[in-house]
């Protein structure tokens, strides 16, 4: 049972080639793009409402993960936690995760570019003029939507809980 769900979860995971063509296929039939990215390390209840809401903003989610080595420069040597594999296996296996897709710089501008979506989507943590590719998907004459956190959750939050616990 594993290896079908694993086969049908890795249909869904992407090159930066691969996604360009698929986003423009699906554009081609009236697809409503949609794209969001992040580390995504210990998938939690905050990840998957936030996920389920910027699904609900189109017809296809396209998620941008954050590669391993991207993850060291960003959150620090200890993270991320699951390695980049299994973390775009988890993302996925999701029935309303339409594609992701690993890259490797310290922000997903390029791949935003290459994706070209309709609707951008970031945490209300951030505002409108600090998102990146903000400023192209609007001048491509997408929108840009923020979504707020479920409180309480984060990787950092467990991460920190679990090592308080493991003191």
């Amino acid at each position: 049972m594993i290896d079908t769900l694993e086969l049908l979860a890795k249909e869904k995971i992407f090159s930066p080639d691969e996604i360009a063509l698929k986003s423009a296929l699906w554009k081609s039939e009236g697809q409503k793009i949609v794209f969001t990215n992040g580390v995504f390390d210990l998938l939690h209840i905050g990840h998957l409402s936030y996920l389920m809401k910027a699904a609900s903003l189109g017809t296809k989610l396209i998620i941008g993960v954050n590669s391993d080595i991207s993850v060291k420069r960003l959150k620090g040597e200890n993270r991320p936690i699951n390695a980049e594999y299994s973390r775009l296996l988890m993302l996925a296996s999701l029935f309303y995760v339409s594609g992701v897709i690993v890259f490797g710089e310290d922000t997903p501008l390029a791949l935003i570019k290459q994706v070209k979506p309709d609707v951008l989507v970031k945490g209300a943590d951030y505002s409108i003029d600090t998102i990146v590719g903000a400023k192209e998907v609007l001048a491509d004459g997408g929108e840009v939507q923020t979504i707020e956190f479920v409180d309480g959750y984060s990787s950092t939050k467990l991460i920190a809980k679990i090592n308080t616990k493991n003191e």
